[in-house]
């Protein structure tokens, strides 16, 4: 399988965010998406996942030769920010997704199965999440993407403001869980990439660039990636466009 980006292009107001994009991206990898704060990274993934209306181009994905439109069906999407309806327990919350997707899912464990697994402890399966942390509610939505068993999973900035633990137990899990998708993990944290990732792609001056790490060691390739990126912010927030009025 492989998704595919064909001249994708984004404009506010008059601003270039992303331009031309083209990059086809691989199944069982997961990518790096880095790019310094205001790139472009969240844009590029609402119009990806059709939350935004792309001014130019297409996203496709190549499965058993066939291609096919990429649909919000064919994406999971993890915000920076977790959204879970609090007014339920992580339990009601899980059992209700699998009801709702149930047709869509090859293999459905028991619940406490999945809660194992993201490692939400037997006390908290029937707390109400609007009394969960930031980190577990961010785990509950990192669990049902992931179940819903989407051909791209599209993760913006879930580790950030996640303590040392819980982002290590997240990265094991994205780690074993990468066969069979495709995975966009974006940061702008170059450490966190370097180590989650086994391709680096940069959002820079609105296009994708894949840094090539052969014969490079660790020090240099890091001083490729700050080089590359150096100049290459957009600050497209509405904070912005009012200063530009």
């Amino acid at each position: 399988m492989e998704f595919t980006i064909e001249h994708l292009a984004k404009n506010f107001e008059k601003k270039q965010v992303l331009r031309d994009i083209n990059f086809t991206f691989e199944e069982g990898k997961i990518y790096g998406l880095l790019g310094r704060n205001g790139a472009g990274k969240t844009t590029l993934f609402n119009c990806i996942n059709s939350d935004i209306t792309k001014d130019a181009g297409e996203c496709y994905l190549i499965k058993n030769g066939q291609k096919q439109q990429v649909t919000p069906e064919h994406v999971g999407y993890v915000l920076s920010a977790p959204t879970v309806p609090e007014f339920l327990t992580a339990r009601e919350f899980l059992k209700f997704f699998i009801d709702i997707n149930s047709d869509t899912m090859s293999l459905i464990k028991p619940l406490d199965a999945y809660f194992d697994e993201m490692r939400i402890e037997p006390e908290d399966r029937d707390r109400l999440m609007k009394d969960y942390s930031h980190g577990m509610k961010n785990k509950m939505q990192m669990l049902v993407n992931m179940i819903a068993e989407p051909d791209i999973l599209l993760l913006d900035e879930p580790l950030t403001s996640l303590d040392v633990v819980v982002a290590e137990e997240m990265k094991q899990l994205l780690r074993a869980k990468k066969d069979r998708r495709i995975t966009i993990f974006s940061t702008h944290i170059m450490d966190l990439a370097l180590d989650l990732c086994d391709v680096i792609v940069l959002l820079s001056h609105g296009e994708l660039e894949v840094v090539d790490k052969e014969n490079l060691g660790e020090e240099q390739f890091k001083e490729k990636i700050i080089t590359a990126l150096k100049d290459g912010a957009y600050d497209v927030t509405p904070e912005a466009f009012d200063r530009r009025k």
